[in-house]
């Protein structure tokens, strides 16, 4: 495996790649690498000849400098994981090497990123914009490999790919979750001992609202939600919408197809976030 720290390395290993007329799948990460990473980087691997994994913590997303600064790091850890499933290059720069040329272009996703995240996050997704973008150029990729998880930011991307026309496939993946249903995120590590005994009702609040769709408008689904987190004190809800799975519109009807609901929680001082399709 090749760990490449600069720009001009990973151009040199892709050029490699294509001469070799071998694919490539990328999968864009920011490190704290968890099992959620690990299973989409083993199916990067199995549907391409080559994966290369970018591990950056990139600060023009971060709209909150002190979630910057609590952000988990753990690069040799990280490094150590990718080479055991068998990944072929990690891309790990320096926020001075990815940066030497200043972002110049302001994105606009219009009313995608105007709902869920959009309002909790000004910049976020100017900033994951001009980081998935520059990785899609560098990497010259067949393929980029997401979490459900970070539902708004998939459609971020693929709207991305479509203004600018870049030759490259977005690989939706299933939400990730350990045993008790937690989706896997590196924000995990920071919650006390306590709190991670009590994360799981995330998910278990979103399964419930599952089975009401099929009786219950949108509305009386999301005062369901809001109550369930309200009546618990450990948690603050930031919002939790029904959205149209392609516009990310709110909905009134689950019946609706692709309805998706998404939640934005705090929990011992850790925002976490989920999604639940209905």
């Amino acid at each position: 495996m090749q760990v490449c720290y600069t720009i001009n390395e990973l151009l040199s290993a892709v050029d490699k790649f294509k001469q070799e007329g071998k694919t490539i799948g990328l999968l864009p990460t920011m490190g704290a690498l968890h099992q959620g990473h690990l299973s989409l980087a083993r199916r990067a691997k199995e549907e391409n000849d080559v994966l290369i994994c970018s591990v950056f913590v990139n600060p023009i997303q971060f709209n909150n400098k002190e979630d910057l600064e609590k952000y988990p790091r753990d690069l040799e850890s990280d490094i150590r994981m990718l080479e055991e499933i068998g990944c072929d290059v990690v891309f790990a720069p320096s926020a001075e090497e990815v940066y030497a040329e200043k972002p110049t272009i302001a994105y606009d996703f219009g009313a995608l990123e105007q709902v869920l995240e959009g309002p909790c996050r000004p910049g976020h997704f100017n900033g994951v914009a001009t980081i998935v973008h520059r990785l899609f150029n560098w990497s010259k990729a067949d393929r980029a490999y997401f979490g459900e998880k970070d539902y708004q930011q998939i459609a971020i991307v693929k709207d991305l790919v479509r203004q600018y026309s870049i030759p490259i496939r977005i690989v939706e993946c299933p939400v990730y979750r350990d045993e008790d249903g937690l989706a896997t995120s590196s924000r995990n590590k920071r919650l006390s001992e306590q709190a991670r005994k009590i994360a799981p009702k995330i998910h278990e609040i979103l399964a419930k609202s599952k089975k009401m769709s099929t009786t219950l408008s949108c509305s009386q689904i999301k005062s369901f939600v809001e109550s369930e987190f309200n009546m618990r004190k450990e948690f603050k809800l930031e919002y939790f919408e029904i959205v149209d799975a392609v516009t990310l519109q709110p909905i009134k009807q689950t019946s609706v197809k692709g309805a998706v609901g998404c939640v934005a929680v705090w929990l011992d001082g850790v925002r976490l976030i989920d999604i639940q399709k209905y």
